[in-house]
């Protein structure tokens, strides 16, 4: 496919349809992973038989191979107050659950053809910052028909995902941070098939993408934020910047590239979906969807399970023109195993080089996010974002030191370096003949059950037999399926609680569950469409390895979905929520919940929902927000104690086209589709009492 091409030509539709994503979402975001066979062949319910067949870990991973080779447009601006079009059953404002700072009546649920930002009476909205925003002063103006690569690398990037708002001390300053996922040449640029065109645009999608670092400043706290231009702080990080490889497979030959023969400089990051703040102030971003940047060979194993079929061009139109992203040339056949990892960056300084660490291992990084254990070492949590792909944890070899000096914060952001990596697996309590598929509950009235944690690597090295230490960690599918991990249904976004510890998994949905993987407890649903959220509880200390766990969430319209299950809160008082995606908490331990899904399958704008998790409002869904047509919410923060809420909201208008947007979000100053300069325009939003 070449960029030009219309992104309804090619898909089939029905496949679409079963899954969350619109065919425009699935083409540009995650190269079709939905499309095709699976990636994960393991069979991990008997895979201990298999297993135990005679394999080389040649064969396993393939190595010698390897080395030979038209909707309602609101007129609403942003920053006015929105009231919501009315509360979710009776009416009647479901102030007993919510944050005493954040009070709220749930907003009434938004049609998928509705292009406005809702938020609850008495809260307004406005943007902090807008793609193509400058960061400093050099930066020009955005123009939509004028953009350069030098303009873009200076102005802030494209699909937001991950943020975090963190006020200095004092309150009056601060930093926005914002993963820029990925970009739809459809929306940004008008159609053509002009070559050296491409490439130009091509190296605008480079610096469109990665990660923004932007100083913010108010007058006084609780109120709104402005980006500062050319703030100290204020920094791009591309498809281009230099990153450094650090742990167990830094300079590993499964690394190593004719460009970069040592195997330890990157340059570049991509696809970056979610992230967390770790507590000493730094920021960790997740590799997501990288293999669709690259001309995929897939000709081993290795590669195969990253992406189970050979491509030859992509959406971006790199491998054309850059000879690193062709993965068929064997000077390059690594570049891809240099992407897929955590990557570590400060804030606070400009001129650090960000790393890739290599100990967390590498996958379709959702995100990860740490606490300090009881025993002072830190654990990061994982979700491997793909159908029928793993759950994982980071335990740290060294223990946290506490404060805030230069050389604590310095020792302390060496702690992913080294550590131990493990994968999760779920046992149910329940029969296998009660769990059917179709949500009915097992006799003892929940899914639920124990689990395991198993080891990939202790005390730095491999304890997967027949892989060696860096291949477990460049292969870490790979090494995850042979110690039978569960396959679980996309864990995307997967987070401890701050107050309980108690660890909450976002799985998104799994279209193909019961035809490509069977069903169990922990998965109990049948081509899966709607998500579900599990509640992981450590037994034996937060970096220990064994676990309960229980079912909190089974996502749906409570109206046409029977099995929807809200931790057993009456169904007809919740919000519809589907494919829950990102998670956060504020301030008393609340879980709050951004969807990715909605519009294609309950028919609903994709939102932002709270859910008490204690007493008798436990499972008491409540949507907060609805973003614009075709987008998806992402990156939620709760300042709670300040009545402030802010999300990323990524791929408005998607499905649309220059000469027909779909949206006009964020400043919806115009419905004539001539004039682009009105929308859309991925932005990061703050909401807060007016």
């Amino acid at each position: 496919m070449t960029i030009s091409d219309s992104p309804r030509r090619f898909l089939p539709m029905a496949d679409h349809v079963r899954g969350k994503r619109s065919a425009v979402t699935c083409q540009y975001k995650c190269a079709n992973a939905c499309i095709g066979p699976e990636c994960n062949q393991s069979g991990n319910e008997h895979f201990r038989d298999v297993a135990s067949a005679a394999m080389s870990r040649r064969a396993l991973l393939g190595l010698g191979a390897a080395a030979a080779v038209t909707v309602a447009v609101g007129g609403l601006r942003s920053g006015a107050p929105v009231s919501a079009a009315g509360a979710v059953g009776s009416g009647a404002a479901f102030g007993v659950s919510t944050p005493p700072q954040l009070p709220f009546s749930a907003i009434a649920p938004v049609a998928n053809t509705v292009d406005r930002f809702t938020v609850p009476t008495g809260y307004a909205w406005k943007p902090i910052i807008r793609w193509g925003d400058p960061l400093f002063s050099s930066a020009p103006a955005f123009d939509f028909d004028n953009q350069t690569a030098q303009a873009q690398v200076q102005q802030f990037g494209y699909n937001c995902d991950y943020l975090d708002i963190i006020a200095d001390n004092g309150g009056k300053t601060g930093v926005l941070v914002n993963n820029h996922e990925y970009v739809n040449p459809n929306i940004m640029f008008e159609p053509t098939t002009d070559a050296a065109e491409l490439e130009r645009r091509g190296e605008i999608y480079k610096m469109a993408q990665g990660f923004a670092v932007v100083e913010i400043e108010r007058k006084r706290k609780r109120t709104p934020w402005s980006y500062v231009v050319d703030g100290r702080r204020n920094r791009r990080l591309t498809v281009e910047s230099e990153f450094a490889m650090t742990g167990p497979a830094a300079g590993s030959d499964l690394l190593k590239t004719d460009a970069d023969p040592t195997g330890r400089l990157v340059k570049g990051t991509l696809g970056n979906c979610a992230g967390g703040t770790t507590p000493w102030g730094t920021i960790l971003s997740g590799e997501e969807n990288f293999n669709g940047y690259f001309a995929w060979a897939a000709d081993t194993d290795g590669q195969k399970r990253y992406q189970s079929s050979a491509s030859t061009s992509t959406s971006t139109g790199w491998p054309a023109y850059d000879e690193r992203f062709n993965a068929h040339n064997p000077d390059y056949v690594n570049e891809p195993n240099r992407f897929g990892w955590i990557v570590e960056i400060d804030p606070e300084d400009p001129t650090s080089t960000p790393r890739k660490h290599t100990a967390m291992g590498r996958m379709k990084h959702e995100g990860a996010n740490v606490i300090v254990g009881e025993d002072g070492r830190v654990v990061a949590y994982m979700g491997d974002d793909e159908r029928n792909d793993y759950l994982y944890k980071f335990v740290s070899k060294n223990r946290f030191l506490p404060g805030s000096s230069k050389k604590t914060r310095a020792k302390n952001m060496t702690l992913l370096e080294e550590g131990d990596l493990y994968v999760a697996k779920f046992t149910g309590d329940s029969p296998a003949a009660e769990i059917t598929g179709t949500g009915a509950m097992p006799a003892d009235g929940a899914f639920d059950g124990s689990g395991e944690w198993l080891p990939l690597t202790q005390n730095g090295v491999s304890v997967v037999s027949g892989m060696t230490t860096e291949e477990v960690l460049v292969y870490t599918r790979l090494a995850a399926d042979k110690v039978g991990a569960t396959m679980m249904d996309r864990p995307e976004d997967v987070e401890p609680n701050p107050k309980t510890g108690k660890v909450y998994v976002a799985l998104t949905n799994n279209s193909r569950r019961g035809s490509t993987s069977t069903v169990d407890e922990a998965n109990p649903i049948t081509g899966n469409r709607y998500g579900h959220v599990v509640e992981l509880t450590e037994t034996a200390g937060q970096s220990g390895t064994t676990f309960g766990w229980s079912i909190l969430l089974l996502c749906g319209d409570p109206e046409s979905v029977d099995y929807a299950y809200f931790a057993g809160f009456p169904k007809d008082q919740v919000s519809p929520i589907s494919c829950p995606d990102n998670v956060a908490f504020d301030s008393k331990g609340n879980l709050w919940i951004s969807t990715d899904g909605a519009p294609s399958t309950i028919g609903r704008n994709d939102g932002l929902f709270l859910v008490p998790l204690e007493g008798s409002e436990r499972g008491h869904v409540q949507q907060f927000l609805s973003v614009p047509v075709d987008a998806e919410t992402c990156g939620p923060v709760i300042h709670d104690q300040e009545g402030m809420v802010f999300v990323a909201v990524q791929h408005p208008g998607e499905d649309g086209t220059v000469a027909a947007p779909t949206s006009y979000f964020p400043d919806f100053g115009s419905a004539d589709p001539g004039d682009f300069g009105s929308g859309p325009r991925p932005s990061v939003v703050q909401v807060y009492r007016d």
